[in-house]
């Protein structure tokens, strides 16, 4: 008898302890408990599974700030959710800050507007700021920041995922960025920074100043997947090493990148569509695997565009089945190497399937199976539809198995793509289009379906 009761204590006291730590919903708005998002986390300390619903249709003041004692637990994370009112999201607007992930792990961010204030020097300095670990920013319209768009720490700073947003207007002065990121190799190593289904555009917060960059990058690793990438003031996409001055030095990792499955449109009148390996205050010495994207240089008429800079540390690039193509009569320049410092000593470079326009400049001879022409085929330049249409050259002349140079590969590589890019456009979360597979894969970041396809999803629909 002894036994039961104490057999049934223990269970009673095992049910209060699961009933306390019950995750909670916390909702935020106006006419809620608490107005603000800086309230809510002031009253209480969230924990994992919680999930904080803010009302949309009203303005909220920036300086938002999530604290280290508001996080989750891996795979049980917080989440702050925006809740559409009359189709508006929450506006989070303003601040030095707007809002600030500070040492708070393992969240999601979804369904929200962020955007900035004011003027480059006494505006808004981030409009998302990034020093935790296991963050994913989803379903999130970020615009019209002075200075930074989203800035990951150089310390601190872990994973973070961006998917099915829109980054756009940010940047400023050479310095300040669209996306900024950074992950700290001391404090979280093997982090990954992750870019996938999203539109990110325009990397100048105005017209009266010089931009940035749309996507600079120091992490550990970077992928970069399936992505509309547009209208960068320099490189649409910059992805180097850590800066030592920040305190993560050039040795403690190398860094890889992943780029598959982009449309990246190039409208500058002059620089570099991409700059791998450093920009000359940090170097990856890393390993870069671009393979299926569509790169079109836009505009610009009598220049002679670089599409791959490679600069200062940098191990190995492999290049497969992505279509380059500019418009107008000239032509462009495939890889500048003169500033890389290759850490082997020679140059590894690796290619194969790709399309390329005639007349264009430095090709590296290891590529194989290179298309030249004048004409890619695309359905609409004008309507920015760069998928192929029928009798395109990029159609079934692809490499279904690319290799990187032998001893030089990179981890978990993605390939076949499975999905295609948004058209200009933010996606709601879970639309990216599939990516069909239709006999030799095509080159570049669409697959052209066969009729067969569509007439069976039509029937089936």
């Amino acid at each position: 008898m002894r036994a039961m009761t104490l057999l049934a204590a223990v269970a009673l006291l095992q049910f209060a302890g699961t009933a306390t730590c019950a995750a909670a919903t916390y909702q935020v708005g106006p006419t809620r408990p608490n107005a603000t998002l800086n309230a809510l986390f002031a009253a209480v300390d969230l924990g994992p599974g919680d999930v904080v619903e803010v009302d949309g249709n009203v303005v909220y003041g920036g300086d938002i700030v999530l604290p280290a004692a508001d996080g989750g637990a891996a795979g049980n994370p917080v989440t702050l959710r925006g809740i559409r009112v009359n189709g508006q999201r929450p506006h989070l607007r303003g601040g030095a800050n707007t809002i600030e992930f500070r040492l708070a792990n393992h969240v999601v961010f979804e369904g929200f507007e962020v955007s900035g204030t004011g003027d480059t020097l006494s505006g808004t300095v981030r409009c998302i700021y990034h020093h935790s670990h296991d963050v994913l920013i989803r379903d999130a319209y970020v615009h019209d920041c002075p200075r930074h768009g989203i800035l990951g720490a150089d310390n601190d700073s872990g994973s973070l995922t961006i998917e099915y947003s829109e980054i756009a207007n940010a940047g400023s002065n050479l310095f300040n960025h669209a996306i900024y990121m950074a992950t700290d190799e001391l404090a979280h190593p093997g982090s990954v920074f992750r870019l996938q289904y999203s539109y990110v555009h325009d990397s100048r917060f105005d017209d009266t100043r010089d931009g940035g960059n749309l996507i600079k990058s120091r992490a550990e690793r970077n992928e970069i997947h399936y992505n509309w990438l547009e209208g960068a003031y320099f490189h649409e996409l910059e992805l180097i090493g850590p800066d030592p001055a920040g305190g993560v030095p050039e040795n403690q990792a190398r860094e890889d990148s992943d780029v598959v499955g982009n449309v990246i449109v190039h409208t500058a009148a002059f620089g570099s569509v991409m700059r791998f390996g450093g920009d000359g205050t940090g170097q990856s010495n890393g390993r870069y695997r671009f393979v299926n994207n569509t790169v079109v240089r836009l505009g610009g008429a009598g220049d002679t565009p670089t599409i791959f800079r490679l600069f200062d540390g940098i191990e190995a690039l492999q290049a497969h089945n992505n279509v380059i193509w500019r418009e107008g009569a000239a032509a462009t320049r495939i890889i500048r190497e003169v500033e890389a410092v290759w850490t082997g000593g020679v140059s590894r470079i690796a290619g194969s399937g790709n399309w390329i326009e005639s007349g264009s400049s430095f090709v590296p001879a290891s590529w194989s199976g290179t298309l030249a022409g004048t004409d890619p085929g695309f359905a609409s330049v004008a309507a920015f539809d760069f998928s192929p249409a029928a009798g395109s050259p990029l159609l079934d002349n692809g490499n279904g198995a690319p290799a990187a140079p032998a001893g030089y590969e990179i981890a978990n590589p993605l390939f076949p793509p499975l999905r295609h890019p948004p058209q200009r456009v933010l996606l709601a979360p879970g639309t990216a289009p599939a990516r069909v597979p239709n006999g030799v894969i095509d080159i570049g970041a669409h697959e052209r379906v066969g009729l067969d396809i569509i007439l069976r999803d039509s029937f089936e629909g």
